[in-house]
């Protein structure tokens, strides 16, 4: 999966029907103002392992959240509103900033995103490529 206005940043997503919402590790997470506007500073660790290459990005905070994480627990985040390109198609989705590390995946693509986009296979892998 790509992220158009994240630098066109490539991350290995894990699709997951059964989450809600959308999320993407990022650390060094750092709202700021821009002209009135509330906005984030973040950084992507877009690889799995590799800690070496971190991609900054920048967005409007479009909302902040409480969500309730896989085991249990309540996290506030901050939401942004961003593309997510698909195989051919690019849309807009919302994202959680979390840090998830201990995860499998740098990111989860929740039924919101997807709902009414696409049809899910889950006998199949890497569909769109790796």
């Amino acid at each position: 999966m790509e992220l158009p206005d994240c630098a066109g940043v490539r991350v290995k997503a894990k699709i997951d029907t059964g989450a809600r919402t959308s999320a993407i590790h990022a650390w060094n997470i750092k709202p700021f103002d821009r002209d009135g506007e509330d906005w984030v500073k973040f950084s992507l660790h877009p690889n799995q392992r590799d800690k070496k290459l971190a991609i900054p990005c920048e967005a409007r905070i479009h909302d902040e959240r409480e969500i309730r994480s896989s085991n249990g627990q309540i996290q506030a985040r901050f939401v942004i509103r961003t593309r997510l390109k698909l195989g051919s198609r690019t849309w807009p989705i919302d994202l959680t900033l979390s840090q998830r590390d201990e995860m499998g995946f740098r990111m989860l693509l929740g039924r919101t995103a997807i709902g009414g986009r696409t049809l899910i296979d889950p006998s199949a892998s890497y569909l769109c490529g790796r």
